[in-house]
Order: C-alpha cells, then sequence, then structure tokens
C-alpha cells in the first residue's frame, strides 16, 4: 500500500471516529447499530460508553498509523 493510499484511509477513519465522539454518531449507533458497526459486544452500551470506545479506539489507530509511516512493511 502506497502513502498516500495508507493516509487516505487513516484520515477516513479519522472522520468516522470523530463522528462518534463529537457529531452525534453515539447517540445514533446506540442499541443493534452498535453491534453492527463497531463490535458484537457493543449492543448494550450507552452513547458515552460508546464514546469511550471510539477515543481509545481512535488512539489505536493513530498509534498504528505513525508506526506505518515509518515502517511501511507494517502497513496492513
Amino acid at each position: 500500500m502506497g502513502t498516500g493510499e495508507f493516509v487516505a484511509l487513516y484520515c477516513l477513519n479519522s472522520l468516522f471516529w470523530k463522528w462518534i465522539i463529537s457529531w452525534g454518531g453515539a447517540h445514533w449507533l446506540e442499541g443493534w447499530k452498535a453491534m453492527a458497526l463497531l463490535e458484537w459486544f457493543a449492543w448494550p452500551w450507552n452513547a458515552e460508553q460508546i464514546r469511550l470506545y471510539a477515543v481509545v479506539m481512535w488512539g489505536f489507530t493513530t498509534l498504528v498509523f505513525v508506526v506505518g509511516l515509518f515502517k511501511p512493511e507494517w502497513r496492513f
């Protein structure tokens, strides 16, 4: 995967997490939609728990992104 594609995928991923955290996505995702879009275990979570999950996952994907920028063989 090229650097441009890698950066574009990270930007799309960041927009998704930003939508959940700040733009009302967590309230929309409550219930079965959280199970469908996030993970199977997220269906009973409320909006605050979904936001926390999004913050943790955004941090993890940012870490993977930074490592992938400097070590292209680790991109997946």
